[in-house]
């Protein structure tokens, strides 16, 4: 089985630390644990490391741009959904502990599990005493995706163009509808259409629910003239 060290290439020296990273907090519970030893404080803490980091680093690569843009950019790079697929690419969403129940139902696979976990794993190593080596496995993990968020803006921000657009015409969001799930479990396929009024404006595949609903919420903007 893989360790957070050789997953993150960093050595750990306080194994406590990461133990509690990865341990979700209904294993806790079924253990009558104090809620220290779960996640979800370390959590609080990676994502502030997170955050500072990626911000220096957009602060840096793009040196003329509006906070505004950088702060859009930096949503997506810290989102739920692009943390959790590091985090199951790299092997880390394998070593989270939960209890059985969370296991039967799915939860390693839930992309708010997985990005908690990973953001944990960043505080566990801030308080290790790590910070330098963390913060340059941050920024190699995420400039190259730093490119692809810029280029795809109006794609990853859909969504919210959308719903701005039809709450001021009516007040009504768009909705958002899973028609289809395909393939195996470890590699499925879904299928979303996405309706205004009754109306269905677009229907796009992706790896997620989430992924399919962008592709779709992009296709509905540019159908009505929203996105150029």
């Amino acid at each position: 089985m893989k360790t957070v060290s050789n997953i993150f290439g960093i050595e750990t020296l306080t194994p406590d630390l990461y133990k509690k990273a990865l341990t979700h907090p209904s294993y806790i519970q079924d253990n009558n644990l104090p809620y220290t030893d779960c996640y979800e404080r370390m959590e609080f803490l990676g994502d502030a490391v997170l955050k500072l980091t990626v911000s220096d680093l957009l602060y840096r690569v793009f040196p003329d741009s509006r906070e505004g843009e950088m702060s859009k950019i930096r949503a997506i790079l810290v989102s739920d959904n692009m943390l959790a697929e590091i985090a199951k690419k790299n092997g880390l969403a394998d070593i989270i502990i939960m209890n059985k129940s969370e296991e039967k139902h799915g939860g390693r696979k839930l992309n708010s599990i997985c990005a908690c976990a990973f953001e944990a794993v960043l505080g566990a190593y801030y308080l290790d005493g790590k910070f330098a080596e963390i913060r340059s496995y941050i920024e190699k993990t995420f400039s190259p995706l730093i490119k692809d968020v810029k280029d795809n803006l109006p794609i990853y921000n859909a969504k919210e163009i959308l719903q701005e657009y039809t709450q001021g015409l009516t007040k009504e969001r768009p909705v958002y509808t899973v028609i289809k799930e395909s393939g195996p479990e470890h590699k499925k396929q879904f299928e979303v259409q996405v309706s205004y009024r009754e109306e269905v404006l677009a229907t796009e595949v992706g790896k997620s629910k989430k992924d399919a609903e962008q592709k779709a919420a992009y296709v509905a903007c540019k159908k009505l003239g929203v996105i150029n």
